[in-house]
């Protein structure tokens, strides 16, 4: 990571609605483990959500997923780094994600930020080729999205062997 990239953030930026939401309500700023803070708020939300029909969970995760693409790269572009650690939206939908048609109790929210936090973190192939290649807003989400997929693919064997 540049020296750049590790440039603090200013708290102010938290003003801003678009900034906060992509700062993960200010889980971002953390000077260590932003990534893992910032799911902990997808979990959060993913506890806070009511039980809801499937077609409604997957809309709301889309239109995260969409706005994502436009919030994280309006944050980038104004902290002038492509991917700052304290850009957080694309863990909360990579939670978000990870956690689709997946049981509510704490046992599978656990498992599903585990899993979600290696791939995010580790980002084996093609994880790592999203994570570099693509630019803009939703190089920042893409490799989130992927990670999550993979993690809600392992869930959902998971949970059909059982």
């Amino acid at each position: 990571m540049d020296q750049q990239s590790k440039a603090q953030v200013p708290v102010k930026m938290l003003l801003n609605p678009a900034h906060c939401l992509s700062l993960g309500f200010g889980s971002g700023l953390a000077p260590k483990m932003p990534g893992t803070l910032g799911t902990l708020v997808g979990v959060l939300l993913f506890v806070l959500l009511p039980q809801m029909d499937w077609k409604i969970y997957l809309a709301i995760t889309v239109v995260a997923f969409v706005a994502g693409i436009l919030l994280c790269d309006y944050t980038a572009k104004a902290l002038n780094v492509h991917d700052h650690p304290a850009i957080v939206w694309d863990e909360i939908v990579g939670y978000l994600i990870t956690m689709f048609m997946v049981p509510g109790d704490w046992m599978w929210i656990v498992i599903g930020f585990i899993l979600f936090r290696i791939f995010d973190i580790l980002k084996p192939w093609p994880i790592s080729i999203a994570d570099k290649k693509v630019p803009g807003g939703l190089g920042i989400m893409l490799d989130d999205v992927i990670a999550a997929i993979f993690s809600l693919i392992i869930i959902q064997i998971t949970l059909y062997l059982l």
